[in-house]
């Protein structure tokens, strides 16, 4: 009998790798926005693998009055933040940490200088509890605070209250946009003690409703309250297992990836004078490089038209950049000729594994591509499409 091994997917060194390529073959290509995004991430990402991978870091966020800091003491098991009704009460994220040792330049790099070690007896070893400041705050400081910290934890947990779990500014601004980031989140429904049993079960089937459209199907919601101590159990025993797992840092980082790839392989070409007057020797280099790490499906593809039939640029003038010259642009089966008939290694092991079937990524890739195109820049378009594509090979999973 013939067993079956599960194919998996590019190791998370492979797709940052693959991630700084593509933004590489980018630059001054694509948007500057998604490329200088891509290489954000890139480099985020590379600083949290460095630092301590035993920690997980789970932030408390919400708005105000949720009762993020209630909920913060309780799971801590003794009063670190302060809690009352003068707005806001959390000026400053700080951390409680279960096992803390070793967690000090991770915590450096997050810039937390309040740090409480726990004394509870929870199963929470390795876990590193943020209380953030309101999302809505009323002061831009912490507002700013908590967009720094969401784009930095590995695990988000987001406190919502019977009053205010609808908020637009929540679901638009956070719950949306971080639809990718399903594996690394929960929500949390606190205060339910405020209301009778059957208004609970209402509000619960609602806030699965709105996180339904928001694109985050199958993120746990849990019904807690801080003061009474009721769903506090659940909401430990789903802490506990995530922070055991030790894997929520690396899910973390692979939706941002994605997140960064999707803005690539979709992003429209650069504007300005400077993505014309770009060096074509340096163009060439890249493709080479990509398609020795079996990065680019198409990038190697993409810039065939440094073959001799490739029209020769303009010259530059003092007034600007040189202009592409119309002409006609060497096909792939003609770098097949040129390399002997055989497909560059680089893009044989991009098609193998990319599949037969071109997803969804590299259709929008090649849309946008063809958008630079026919806006008249052939030689920033083709670029465009090399860079576009070779997203797709290693940051997208099997």
């Amino acid at each position: 009998m013939k067993l079956l091994r599960r194919k998996e997917g590019p190791s998370l060194d492979t797709r940052l790798a693959a991630l700084l390529e593509a933004a590489t073959l980018g630059e001054g290509r694509l948007s500057e926005q998604a490329v200088s995004g891509a290489r954000a991430v890139a480099e985020r990402a590379g600083v949290r693998r460095r630092l301590s991978i035993d920690h997980t870091v789970a932030a408390l966020a919400g708005a105000t009055g949720s009762g993020k800091s209630s909920l913060y003491n309780a799971l801590a098991g003794e009063e670190l933040a302060d809690v009352g009704v003068t707005r806001p009460t959390t000026s400053t994220a700080q951390a409680a940490l279960w096992d803390g040792e070793g967690s000090g330049p991770l915590l450096d790099w997050l810039d937390i200088p309040q740090r409480h070690s726990t004394t509870t007896e929870a199963d929470f070893s390795g876990l590193v509890l943020l209380d953030l400041p309101d999302h809505d705050s009323i002061r831009l400081s912490h507002r700013l605070e908590v967009d720094r910290l969401v784009e930095l934890v590995d695990l988000l947990v987001w406190v919502v209250d019977p009053q205010k779990y609808a908020d637009a500014a929540l679901h638009e601004r956070y719950l949306r946009p971080l639809a990718g980031h399903r594996d690394v989140m929960l929500v949390v429904l606190n205060q339910v003690d405020r209301l009778p049993a059957q208004a609970v079960e209402r509000c619960l089937r609602d806030l699965r409703r709105l996180l339904d459209e928001d694109g985050l199907t199958g993120v746990p919601v849990l019904a807690v309250s801080a003061r009474t101590g009721t769903g506090l159990n659940e909401l430990r025993t789903l802490l506990g297992d995530r922070v055991s797992e030790r894997k929520s840092w690396s899910a973390r980082l692979a939706a941002d990836i994605t997140a960064a790839a999707d803005h690539l392989a979709t992003a429209g070409p650069a504007t300005g004078e400077g993505q014309v007057a770009r060096s074509w020797s340096r163009e060439v280099k890249g493709a080479d490089d990509a398609a020795a790490a079996g990065v680019a499906v198409d990038a190697v593809d993409a810039r065939t038209d440094a073959e001799p039939g490739r029209p020769a640029a303009a010259a530059a003038t003092p007034d600007g950049p040189p202009a592409p010259v119309e002409g006609p642009v060497a096909t792939p089966e003609g770098l097949r000729s040129a390399s002997g008939g055989a497909e560059p290694g680089g893009v044989a092991a991009g098609r193998s594994a990319a599949g037969s079937a071109e997803s969804g990524v590299v259709a929008a890739g090649r849309a946008a591509a063809g958008r630079a195109a026919s806006g008249g820049a052939a030689g920033a378009g083709v670029s465009g499409a090399g860079a576009a594509d070779a997203v797709v090979c290693l940051l997208y999973p099997s």
